[in-house]
């Protein structure tokens, strides 16, 4: 009996110690919600909390009366509040940004941070607004402040567009070297006719008639150019150049063949040599070289250099002729292809002082027919466009075969 009013004794003891440690648990629950309610209701109090929960200040009516009327409006409008933080280091930092303004200011208690950012707030509104500097409106060019150089360059830029890289380079080349340094730094209004056909007949009065020819040709198209873009008459319409008859281009006599030939067997070291033969037997243009390939050691091929930009390349075969046969052994093809353009030019006028390179492109097709080869076969060598009827030009199409048997005939 006693252990049973012992055990029962024992029994309530615990339950009494179960019911002690829950409620003082809830207590301390309900003592840390009041601590924060107390807290917030603090902090509403002093209005040091926004209403989502951010620690933030509202400006006083006072405070928003003294602000200019463009920021009063924000604030009284929207019922701001300047949210803030605490760092680190226990420094307040509050920061606002809107409508291009941006706001920021702190300190080492909340109060110092406060009243620096109002400050800055005001100082922000003092300031002067920033007059938008415009730029200028850049000029319309007119022809009397358009420079010869400025607009002769921009021409040069269509002109790379439209020509052959080699075509180009010889127009950049003449426009820096002889237009530019006289022209370029006048207005093309101030250009007259007198000016350019006075510049052209010095040209021509140091016998370079070519010369001449050439620049006339670019300077109409610059003028014809800046008189569409300024309405301006071109001062080239009316300028001239003396008539003269032009050199046109011959073959080598055959002794004069022979002396070449003679030359580049023996000074098989000099460079040139290999290229002149090429020229010579095959009746290639200096700048064809740089694309020759040998093809079943029967042919040489090129790529035809006359063809315009944009066109498909064109390749022609030329046949090995007895008369080429001859010279093979002496003729390096790869050291041909890579000879410096001007190498061959100053070698030609060395032996031939009469002659130029091209002119063995005249020998060869001048021998091919004193052989008696078809004109249009020579002409198919020759990268010419065959003249004559539509059976000939269009429906005639010569076989390998036959051009080989056409060249055997070059023998002389």
């Amino acid at each position: 009996m006693k252990r049973k009013r012992k055990n029962d004794c024992n029994a309530r003891t615990a339950a009494q110690t179960d019911d002690t440690f829950v409620l003082s648990a809830l207590y301390g629950q309900l003592c840390s919600i009041k601590k924060t309610m107390d807290t917030i209701a603090l902090n509403r109090e002093n209005g040091k909390l926004s209403e989502k929960g951010k620690n933030g200040f509202k400006l006083t009516k006072q405070e928003i009366k003294t602000m200019p009327e463009s920021i009063r409006k924000i604030f009284i409008a929207n019922n701001y509040i300047v949210n803030y933080r605490i760092t680190s280091n226990g420094y307040f930092e509050a920061r606002i940004r809107r409508k291009g303004m941006y706001i920021e200011a702190s300190g080492r208690d909340f109060e110092t941070m406060r009243k620096r950012f109002m400050d800055r707030l005001s100082a922000f509104y003092e300031r002067p607004p920033i007059q938008q500097i415009e730029e200028p409106p850049t000029p319309v060019p007119t022809a009397k402040t358009m420079l010869f150089g400025t607009y002769g360059r921009e021409w040069l830029k269509i002109k790379e567009q439209t020509t052959k890289p080699s075509t180009f380079k010889e127009y950049e080349r003449s426009f820096r070297v002889d237009l530019e340094p006289t022209f370029g730094n006048k207005p093309l209004a101030d250009i007259t006719r007198t000016d350019l056909q006075n510049y052209l007949f010095g040209i021509m009065g140091e016998n370079k008639h070519r010369k001449a020819e050439k620049l006339a040709l670019m300077l109409n198209c610059i003028f014809d150019m800046a008189a569409e873009d300024y309405d301006i008459p071109s001062p080239m319409k009316k300028v001239v150049l003396p008539a003269y008859q032009t050199k046109k281009g011959e073959s080598l006599t055959k002794d004069e063949e022979t002396r070449l030939v003679n030359y580049c067997k023996s000074h098989r070291d000099v460079e040139g040599t290999d290229a002149l033969l090429v020229l010579l037997y095959f009746g290639l243009r200096k700048s064809e070289l740089k694309s020759i390939e040998i093809i079943d050691g029967k042919w040489l091929q090129c790529e035809t250099s006359k063809e315009r930009l944009g066109q498909n390349v064109v390749l022609r075969k030329i046949p090995f002729t007895p008369m080429a046969k001859k010279v093979l052994p002496y003729i390096d093809f790869e050291r041909a292809k890579n000879t410096n353009l001007n190498t061959i030019s100053t070698r030609m006028k060395r032996l031939l002082p009469n002659h130029h390179p091209h002119e063995l492109r005249h020998t060869f097709i001048s021998r091919c027919k004193e052989s008696g080869v078809a004109s249009e076969v020579v002409s198919i060598w020759a990268g010419h466009s065959l003249s004559g009827t539509i059976t000939s030009t269009v429906y005639t199409h010569y076989s390998e075969e036959f051009q080989l048997k056409e060249a055997e005939k070059v023998v002389y």
